[in-house]
């Protein structure tokens, strides 16, 4: 189901073609889990510091805020339950990565999330899809990515080389692999998003020159993130061809993505990412499910 925005004043300037109405939103289904149980208790990424204190109850607020402008927007978002003692859960992009009626449930690296998988198979087999969880280390949504007819692929800290055969055979799509070099951006979805079928945005510091030659052939207009803009996780964004849910504070990237069309919109992610979180990582998409149903 496409939407079309019916958008008042045009955007369009001198040093850019793209007018805003010519970006076109779609509905989309999206999966989150609140943060009943948020908290750093341990640390498996760089952002995560067992001894800073944690507000749970920000944390809540910040990701309500995620859920309700998605509503707003048109779009459908199921819940998962929480389970006590998975403060990381919240983080729903890592559990699965999901087409139509298949679901791949994560095999997570580390064993802090290990019984998150169990949650979201029953989850995925109570709405009656067809799943199974994955044979190698393999963290979901946080490194697979959609792009027009490929799965952009993460390796490198959590998501083994080895799953992307796996999920390339389970899907049957095409899977392009790139790997990750720098440890704060752990997750492909720290270091690059997809926007809409042919346009992605990215920080090449976080690939090996191989994996950033691979986006440039791919994807010659990417925007191209600063330093700056990755550290404030401004590409772990959600993007429905037309709104960009994404980080406050990267603003180059702001500004490219209004000059691309785009319409940037600013959420306060500041304690979900002392964890390590920001808004991809608390949205999962039910890719090819009906929005709705």
């Amino acid at each position: 189901m496409e939407l079309i925005s019916e958008v008042g004043t045009s955007t369009a300037t001198a040093d850019s073609p793209y007018d805003a109405r010519t970006r076109r939103s779609t509905l989309r289904r999206y999966l989150m889990c609140p943060p009943a149980h948020f908290d750093v208790t341990y640390s498996i990424n760089p952002w995560m510091n067992p001894g800073k204190p944690t507000d749970q109850s920000i944390a809540m607020s910040q990701w309500q805020r995620i859920h309700d402008q998605l509503v707003e927007l048109g779009h459908t978002v199921d819940l998962i339950p929480p389970l006590p003692g998975l403060p990381d859960m919240v983080f729903a992009a890592n559990g699965a990565t999901v087409y139509g009626n298949q679901a791949l449930v994560a095999r997570f690296r580390f064993p802090q999330r290990d019984a998150e998988s169990a949650g979201y198979l029953d989850w995925f087999a109570a709405q009656g899809l067809s799943v199974r969880q994955a044979t190698r280390e393999n963290e979901g949504e946080g490194d697979y990515l959609a792009a027009g007819p490929w799965l952009l692929a993460g390796n490198g800290f959590r998501t083994d080389r080895r799953a992307h055969v796996e999920t390339e055979e389970y899907f049957g799509r095409a899977v392009i692999g790139l790997t990750l070099v720098d440890d704060r951006f752990y997750h492909l979805d720290t270091a690059l998003a997809a926007l809409d079928e042919r346009t992605v945005m990215y920080y090449p510091d976080a690939f090996t020159p191989g994996s950033q030659a691979i986006l440039r052939e791919l994807f010659p207009d990417a925007i191209i993130a600063t330093s700056e803009d990755a550290e404030a996780f401004g590409l772990n964004a959600v993007s429905d061809g037309k709104h960009v849910l994404m980080p406050e504070g990267a603003s180059n990237l702001t500004a490219q993505l209004r000059a691309a069309g785009f319409e940037p919109i600013g959420m306060d992610v500041s304690e979900l990412l002392r964890a390590g979180g920001g808004v991809k990582c608390c949205t999962l998409e039910l890719h090819d499910q009906v929005p709705g149903q």
